[in-house]
């Protein structure tokens, strides 16, 4: 069952990027999720760098004993502020092949609330 689940995930995320490109005025918001920590990335696909990163290891938010739904949703605001602060208001929400609930909804929304539009 696992081995399916990644596959799967996988095949979803092939096809996603097929059709999400991240510039400099409008990078593609990334996720990874794994089963303790969740990461977030802004991507200039064209330059091929990153431009804004936060997670749940970071200072802020690493020494808090939350729940991971409420990790992800600190991570969010921390990566809206960083971007702000950057001069990015618009990115590209790229899910990575996970379902769009849980953690990953938590992290989106709280973005949105700290002012990225997407």
């Amino acid at each position: 069952m696992q081995a399916k689940k990644v596959v799967r995930r996988k095949s979803i995320r092939k096809r996603v990027r097929r059709s999400i490109r991240g510039t400099a005025d409008r990078p593609r918001f990334s996720v990874f999720r794994s089963n303790k920590e969740i990461y977030a990335q802004l991507i200039d696909d064209d330059a091929q760098r990153t431009i804004v990163a936060a997670s749940s290891r970071d200072q802020d938010v690493a020494g808090d004993k939350i729940k991971k739904v409420e990790q992800a949703s600190k991570v969010g605001k921390i990566i809206a502020e960083k971007a702000v602060a950057s001069g990015i208001n618009s990115v590209v929400f790229d899910r990575s092949g996970y379902l769009y609930h849980g953690r990953i909804k938590a992290l989106a929304d709280s973005a949105r609330e700290g002012g990225l539009k997407f």
